[in-house]
């Protein structure tokens, strides 16, 4: 019997013991929308040992489940047929109310190489990358999201209007509210750490009902997993108490928005930050400013990937906490990238454009792109911003400011070299033409759109 055989008998062995006779598992879709199912313990064993198939329109269609229009990959001129997928073994994880493992499973082409559209294996494909040039990434995300004493029946029956916040008034950092709602802080905590998706921190935001969670660092893919994993199991989470959160962009122009900041280093093969240089200014080594130069020069062509609904484009405007402009500076929050001075263990960028409703995966994989491109071509960047970076703005060139809206973003996404060289073709013109989809059903619908479309799923 192979060693794999053995893990796998062992695992079903455990399994049998625990009394478990089921397992769910979960793929990410384009929009970082999580499609799965729960199976019985022999068909497990068969996709552990052989892999799967899965229903092929989780790319054909948008996160209403309406099939796109003119779509390539896959249609009514396919037939959908099954995309393969492989569960990966060392993504388990317990839902301890389910009394159920969990599996991330990972689309895979035909012939069990990368599939040409699966937000994680573009991640890992950058990643891989990175790793040829004896790099590998640190990172971690943070989410601000509402949450409303509401539930998805509510919101619909009150037609997306006049929602009740799960707490009111502003409150940011207020130990006041989290002391109050202490059961639900506490209980998020003990759910993510259960799910291994540990939290660092968490607290009221300002705004009613806004609530800020920091996920703990880890290597690049995981960090995403947890990333993604943390966004579908928190709406679980407060769903299973007849409240309701969400992580689109904007559901108010009366609050700022919510924003999925990206936090990454690149260590080298003994596990050394190669961001910091004792040398350097603020300690940043040559290798952080080509990162960072990278990521100035090659956001604005990426932005879609961080911004990828109608509702995105509202966040990012002057004065709302969101940048506008691929600017830089050292501990400037003002600025679209950060650079954060920590020494040999926290010495990061922040990268602080995508929005909470963006795809975890796809948010790491295009900073890390973009970061790579800039170390690749040796690239420096402008002058760091002091002060307010929206006094600048004006002054930069026209290539590095952000597109306003999602047609114009996906406009310049298509025609990116940058993107086609890291992420491929195929995937290039289908996440284009998903962009452009969204901009034609919003184009057609009118009134509360955007919170309808939104407000529950992303």
């Amino acid at each position: 019997m192979s060693e794999e055989s053995e893990l796998l008998e062992a695992k079903l062995a455990e399994y049998r013991e625990r009394g478990v006779t089921r397992v769910k598992l979960g793929l990410t879709d384009i929009d970082g929308v999580i499609r799965g199912k729960y199976v019985d313990l022999d068909k497990f064993a068969g996709l552990l040992m052989k892999g799967g198939g899965f229903c092929d329109c989780v790319f054909g269609w948008d996160v209403n489940d309406q099939l796109y229009e003119g779509g390539s990959y896959t249609g009514w001129h396919t037939g959908f047929p099954d995309a393969r997928f492989r569960l990966l073994v060392g993504s388990e994880r317990w839902l301890v109310d389910e009394a159920t493992p969990y599996f991330i499973g990972e689309f895979a082409a035909d012939d069990g190489g990368d599939h040409a559209l699966c937000p994680r294996t573009r991640l890992r494909c950058v990643l891989n990358r990175l790793n040829d040039l004896g790099l590998s990434v640190r990172a971690g995300f943070e989410f601000e999201f509402f949450v409303f004493a509401e539930t998805p029946h509510s919101i619909r029956e009150k037609g997306f209007r006049n929602l009740r916040p799960l707490t009111p008034g502003n409150f940011g950092y207020s130990i006041l509210r989290a002391s109050t709602e202490s059961d639900r802080f506490v209980g998020l905590l003990d759910y993510a750490r259960e799910l291994d998706c540990d939290i660092e921190g968490l607290h009221c935001e300002t705004g009613p009902g806004v609530w800020e969670v920091a996920l703990k660092a880890a290597d690049g893919l995981e960090a995403a997993d947890r990333a993604n994993l943390f966004k579908t199991f928190a709406k679980v989470f407060f769903q299973k108490q007849d409240c309701l959160a969400t992580f689109m962009a904007k559901w108010s122009m009366s609050y700022p928005g919510q924003s999925g900041h990206f936090h990454f280093s690149l260590l080298n093969s003994d596990g050394s930050n190669v961001f910091f240089d004792h040398k350097g200014l603020q300690g940043m080594a040559e290798i952080q400013l080509q990162a960072v130069a990278g990521l100035q020069r090659y956001l604005p062509e990426l932005l879609p990937l961080m911004a990828p609904t109608i509702n995105s484009y509202t966040r990012l405007v002057k004065g709302a906490w969101a940048p506008t402009a691929s600017t830089w500076g050292i501990e400037n929050r003002t600025a679209a990238l950060r650079v954060i001075p920590g020494g040999e263990g926290g010495q990061r960028i922040e990268c602080r454009v995508p929005g909470a409703d963006a795809n975890p995966y796809l948010v790491a994989a295009a900073t890390c792109a973009a970061a790579l491109a800039g170390i690749e071509e040796a690239l420096a960047p402008d002058d760091a911003v002091s002060g307010n970076a929206y006094d600048v703005e004006d002054d930069l060139a026209e290539a590095l400011h952000f597109p306003r809206n999602l047609r114009a973003a996906a406009e310049r996404f298509q025609g990116s070299a940058c993107a086609r060289k890291m992420f491929g073709d195929e995937f290039v013109d289908h996440f284009a033409m998903s962009r452009f989809w969204e901009c034609k059903e919003y184009e057609r619908n009118l009134n509360d759109w955007q919170l309808e479309r939104y407000l529950e799923i992303i």
